[in-house]
């Protein structure tokens, strides 16, 4: 489960450090007060609190003639920021990164060849403009979490984890794009969500490698943590397979590829969970298979459905799935499991005869399709936790009136209501289940518009949405907040022709700020849809 810490909203606590501030200078007290202690936090001594004078700043000294800054102007904005009078802090050539241990060297490295710096490694002195990377361990903090200190001319990042003190970077980077200066004060910053994703569709539209690289990029400085790849479809599978090469389009990415998109994603702090979805959305495979199509009791196929009352298909897909495994090293696994149309005829039973009596020899007289295609999502489940894997799965996965019940480790990927026997959010969070929002009302992207879909803008994401409104435009109760991991905007390749590589990445980047600000940070943005996406286009 979610284990943020809960706050105070920020606009309270910079109101409430732009008031003490204001006192401050009233009373004539030394602006020492606005210094900050050695782990970066605002100093609270007893001898500054009974207006002892404080210790003389190295240069270039903080002074009342600077007025008192303001918050970094980022994506997502920060959720707290105390104040401060000094210069603030600017890139320059002569200016070095330090990181306190070797295993922030790839943060380090990142962030000077960005900002212009000298990556200087592992050093004891600290010089006049340094950026200081420094990993300090907080038990029980969240491992996302960053403090970032501006003071005396110098930067000092640090988090409990990598992953915090590298999105205090992402914070820097865009406080001085553009030659701007990081505001002097504290940053103190931490996502509301864990999970921050974006899922793309490369089976039904293939994405070159250095697109999605590009993606990657962009949604690191935005502070995602996770991008989804749904590879196999009825059109297409889209990467390179060696236990089943048969199965494998033309155009797709190679596992050389594959692993450059992985390492990049990894040095971003972006866990890449693949998706491969059964027993549905298999036309692909059974293209290369036929023996296994799903026939109903007119032989009639079904489209993508294979036959789950073959041996053989469990042995194809889990042949998949430990192969997938192998390449793919995050702690997820998407099964999808949605939209098996065996489902969605009147009687499947009726329909599907040879489904019926495997249902009914695996779980009784009173076995249903239903129960077989739970039956077969557990099962692919438990392939996947075998490799340490926690699986994912679509929420029409989840039948009503079953009598097998999913695994309760099963994360539910909540995108619609729409479906036949659809349940409403709070079913699945009453069971206790975790939950992610992927909203197909707000977060979908679906190309070329088909049915009822239409491209989701960035605005009406920033304004109504929040992780809570998990199906259609109505929250769920606040009780339920932290069994919700967070969420996923989504681009589908329906209609592929629809919109160019160039127009999908343009379609889908103000969407992607509205997102991550959301899920950083689910309280009403303080900033106007004209002010934020004027912030987007300069950041850019």
């Amino acid at each position: 489960m979610s284990q943020h810490r809960r706050r105070s909203p920020a606009h309270r606590i910079r109101q409430r450090a732009v008031i003490a501030a204001t006192v401050v200078a009233a009373l004539g007290v030394g602006v020492g007060l606005w210094a900050t202690d050695g782990d970066g936090g605002p100093a609270g001594s007893a001898s500054r609190s009974t207006g002892e004078a404080a210790a003389p700043a190295t240069s270039p000294s903080p002074s009342r003639s600077y007025p008192l800054s303001k918050e970094p102007a980022t994506i997502p904005a920060v959720r707290e920021h105390t104040p401060a009078r000094g210069p603030g802090w600017r890139p320059a050539e002569d200016h070095r990164v330090v990181v306190a241990d070797s295993g922030l060297a790839d943060e380090g490295r990142q962030v000077a060849g960005e900002l212009g710096l000298t990556y200087a490694g592992e050093k004891d002195d600290r010089r006049a403009g340094d950026l200081l990377l420094d990993v300090r361990q907080d038990e029980g903090a969240n491992p996302e979490s960053y403090t970032m200190t501006v003071r005396d001319g110098r930067v000092t990042v640090t988090g409990p984890a990598e992953a915090g003190v590298y999105y205090g970077t992402r914070t820097l980077k865009q406080a001085v794009h553009g030659g701007g200066t990081a505001p002097e004060g504290v940053v103190k910053d931490e996502p509301a969500k864990p999970r921050r994703g974006l899922s793309l569709d490369i089976a039904r539209k293939h994405y070159d490698a250095d697109w999605i690289k590009d993606r990657i990029r962009e949604l690191g400085d935005l502070k995602f943590n996770e991008l989804g790849l749904h590879f196999s479809d009825d059109q297409a599978f889209r990467i390179e397979s060696d236990s089943h090469p048969e199965i494998v389009a033309d155009d797709h990415l190679t596992k050389a590829e594959m692993k450059e998109i992985i390492d990049l994603a990894a040095s971003r702090h972006l866990t890449v969970v693949p998706e491969i979805d059964s027993p549905g959305h298999l036309g692909a495979v059974l293209a290369a298979h036929p023996d296994l199509q799903l026939r109903n009791t007119q032989g009639t196929p079904t489209r993508g459905a294979i036959d789950i009352s073959k041996p053989e298909a469990a042995e194809i897909v889990d042949d998949l799935l430990n192969e997938y495994a192998d390449l793919f090293p995050g702690s997820r696994f998407h099964l999808g499991a949605d939209e098996y149309q065996a489902l969605v005829v009147p009687d499947p039973e009726a329909s599907y005869p040879a489904l019926a009596a495997a249902a009914r020899e695996a779980y009784g007289s009173g076995g249903t399709v239903a129960d077989l295609t739970t039956g077969w999502l557990n099962d692919r489940a438990r392939t996947v936790q075998a490799h340490d894997r926690t699986p994912r799965a679509w929420n029409d996965g989840f039948f009503e009136g079953a009598s097998v019940e999913p695994l309760k480790d099963i994360e539910v990927a909540y995108w619609t209501g729409k479906e036949i026997g659809a349940r409403q959010p709070a079913e699945y969070l009453g069971e206790g289940r975790e939950v992610l929002n992927y909203n197909d009302e707000f977060l979908y992207y679906v190309l070329g518009e088909p049915q009822t879909f239409v491209y989701p803008t960035g605005q009406r994401i920033y304004e109504q949405w929040t992780p809570r409104v998990l199906r259609g435009t109505q929250a769920v109760d606040a009780e339920y907040d932290d069994q919700i991991l967070g969420g996923s905007f989504a681009v589908w390749g329906d209609i592929p022709s629809a919109q160019t590589q160039a127009q999908v990445a343009e379609g889908i980047r103000l969407p992607l700020a509205a997102t991550v600000q959301k899920l950083w940070d689910p309280d009403e943005p303080e900033r106007s849809w004209a002010d934020f996406t004027s912030l987007a286009n300069r950041l850019d």
